[in-house]
């Protein structure tokens, strides 16, 4: 491996990349049309977060977006929260993915662990999209309706997206593996008309049975009018106790002549999705995002920012309860074609994804710092067994990519990519640091602020900093912004998770350098969220299921996730009397958040404690806890006159001393 240290320069820009890529015609174009003229991308950059209204209205010409009728204004104001974008406007989502297909092209490659690689065109993929909305319809599914997926990373899901969009309904999704009183926490909160299930999914060589959970859902979702289960494991199409259910397949085959896919003309912020980030408190945040935001976002990242063409080939690990699957499709918008893999990346082996990335021609290879990770642990070399010479760019995001994992990187796959570390956010549907094809790249940096999002470091007094580590802000407004929360009348939630520490400013949670080049380096999260794998998991939906058990009275679970060290995530317990905490009890405890929750956000190890620390407000300190995990001094992160039992504090100070 090639010894690197945090600034080393492992890759810049040929003239031939500079001149090839879109940011450069983009430029070009500014010149041509606008009369502007830019030197480089830092000038560009603080051009489009200062004339932001002029910049979100060159994204929208450049891209040529389809709308029915054109805005009014791009900016009624500057202010966050409440800044609306690009009022009188009226488009659809999906139809600006319609209008940009390439028909000689796939549009998704698709593989699954026991399948092998297939392609599914537009042609095909409009046909199903125009089949699903017509079902939509004739359930009654009108825009502003609420259709929900417990769908797994398949072009099912793709296609059910865009049938829902095209009506003017409201998308959400969560992956299958998540448990029933996860996903009903998230669902009961938006009243969905229509559920799309399937009736399991496999992973890892296993297959797992989902028709019970699925029933589970239907108990639990009185507004439901229907289900359309895909069959993914069961031949025979075994319903279970599933009621009012239709199979996605007879559907498709009992459609003699297919509907016209046809687009309601919607303003720019209707919305579009519902997606989910949790906090300490309550249940998940539905963070509502809207047709136009989205789409003009997701332009902008896909082309400019991606660098996608019409032949490459788009390719990122997630899932679909994870918003990258939201961004993946968003690829489709550059005329690329998008990858998906459905199934675990360690299945067979840690060369699954790699083997498919040659077979597809991957040209982006999108995945993440913990994926980097496992495939040093297991000391796979992918170049030496694949020909990966076709990939141009691997995306990493999150969590924060360690020095080392940008070396195995350049050592392991090829030498001339670009590797584009990248952190944004569930919130905003985003990454609002990333790459850039006209800088060049730095081991453990991002390489610098995304066009239109004013991104700084600041201190506690609100003052930006550099070369320091500082909280992440956004202090300008982006069009992906959430419109609001469901269910949250006055914007009290809504303002409370981002604007609380710095009125008018957007805090996203994570701590950042910013240096005087501009490049980035994210810490880890400066708030008490749980980030495991990208997904991140409210602290209150883990106790809700272990605090369920009659042997725990208390918990606290802390992520200790921080940049040059592995994520580690112990979780505390306070114990019934007369209780022991013993291997039993402890499985007891995994499987009840394994089934709850999901796989994901099982803890590393579990630890019986005296008692949980408490402010006088009846807080429980995770943020402290987890400062004082991490090794900062607990005079500077925990005041004792603020808390409710100070000697709890003690057992977490002895415990940073051995971790």
């Amino acid at each position: 491996m090639t010894p690197i240290t945090e600034g080393s320069l492992l890759w810049a820009p040929t003239p031939a990349v500079k001149a090839n890529a879109n940011l450069t015609q983009y430029m070009n174009w500014l010149a041509q049309t606008r009369g502007l003229q830019f030197s480089d991308y830092p000038t560009l950059w603080r051009w489009s977060v200062t004339r932001i209204e002029d910049f979100w209205q060159s994204v929208w010409d450049y891209f040529d977006v389809r709308a029915s009728q054109p805005p009014t204004a791009v900016l009624d104001e500057r202010i966050m929260p409440g800044a609306r974008w690009f009022s009188g406007a009226k488009l659809n989502y999906a139809e600006n993915f319609f209008a940009r297909q390439w028909a000689d092209r796939p549009a998704i490659y698709y593989q699954a662990e026991d399948a092998p690689l297939q392609t599914l065109s537009w042609a095909e993929i409009e046909r199903q999209t125009a089949v699903l909305a017509q079902t939509l319809r004739d359930l009654g599914v009108q825009p502003g309706d609420r259709v929900v997926a417990y769908m797994p990373h398949i072009p099912e899901t793709v296609i059910a997206l865009f049938a829902v969009a095209s009506l003017g309904a409201v998308w959400s999704s969560c992956s299958p593996d998540f448990g029933s009183r996860s996903v009903l926490d998230r669902f009961q909160q938006i009243e969905p008309k229509a559920l799309l299930a399937v009736d399991g999914y496999r992973y890892g060589g296993k297959a797992f049975d989902r028709r019970e959970t699925v029933a589970e859902l239907q108990d639990g979702l009185p507004t439901l009018a229907q289900t359309i289960l895909f069959p993914l494991l069961a031949a025979e199409r075994d319903r279970g106790r599933m009621t009012n259910t239709v199979v996605w397949d007879d559907l498709l085959t009992g459609t003699a002549v297919t509907p016209p896919l046809t687009f309601a003309q919607l303003p720019f912020d209707h919305p579009l999705w519902v997606l989910y980030s949790s906090g300490t408190t309550g249940k998940p945040k539905p963070i509502v995002q809207g047709h136009g935001g989205i789409l003009l976002e997701h332009l902008k990242m896909a082309a400019l920012h991606l660098d996608l063409k019409p032949d490459d080939r788009f390719f990122w690990y997630t899932s679909t309860g994870w918003m990258m699957w939201n961004f993946l499709v968003g690829g489709l918008l550059a005329g690329a074609s998008i990858v998906i893999y459905n199934g675990s990346p360690g299945y067979p082996d840690m060369n699954a994804l790699w083997r498919l990335a040659a077979q597809s021609g991957v040209t982006y290879f999108g995945t993440s710092a913990a994926f980097v990770s496992a495939c040093m642990k297991a000391g796979i070399c992918p170049h030496q067994d694949f020909d990966l010479r076709a990939i141009r760019a691997v995306g990493a995001t999150g969590s924060p990519l360690t020095v080392d994992g940008f070396a195995w990187i350049y050592d392991n796959v090829n030498r001339e990519l670009a590797l584009e570390s990248v952190s944004g956010g569930t919130d905003l549907c985003t990454a609002f640091v990333g790459g850039c094809r006209l800088l060049p790249i730095y081991a453990g940096e991002i390489q610098g602020a995304c066009l239109g999002a004013k991104v700084e470091a600041f201190d506690l007094d609100g003052r930006a900093v550099i070369d320091e580590v500082g909280e992440l802000v956004i202090t300008a407004p982006m069009p992906s912004m959430p419109l609001y929360f469901w269910n949250d009348a006055d914007h009290a939630r809504y303002r409370d998770s981002y604007f609380d520490m710095y009125p008018g400013v957007w805090r996203h949670g994570d701590w950042v350098k910013v240096n005087e080049r501009g490049g980035c380096v994210i810490y880890g999260r400066s708030d008490s969220t749980i980030n495991r794998q990208g997904i991140r998991m409210g602290t209150s939906e883990i106790y809700q299921a272990v605090e369920a058990l009659d042997d725990v009275l208390d918990s606290l679970i802390v992520d200790l996730e921080l940049l040059g060290r592995e994520s580690y995530m112990p979780l505390f317990v306070v114990l019934r009397a007369g209780v022991t905490l013993d291997d039993d009890l402890k499985q007891r405890i995994r499987q009840k958040i394994r089934a709850d929750i999901s796989p994901r956000h099982v803890p590393d190890d579990i630890f019986a404690i005296d008692q949980i620390p408490y402010t006088l407000s009846g807080k429980k300190m995770e943020v402290p806890v987890r400062r004082i995990l991490l090794g900062q001094d607990v005079g500077k992160v925990a005041n004792p006159g603020a808390m409710r039992n100070p000697g709890a504090i003690d057992y977490f100070v002895e415990m940073a001393g051995w971790l």
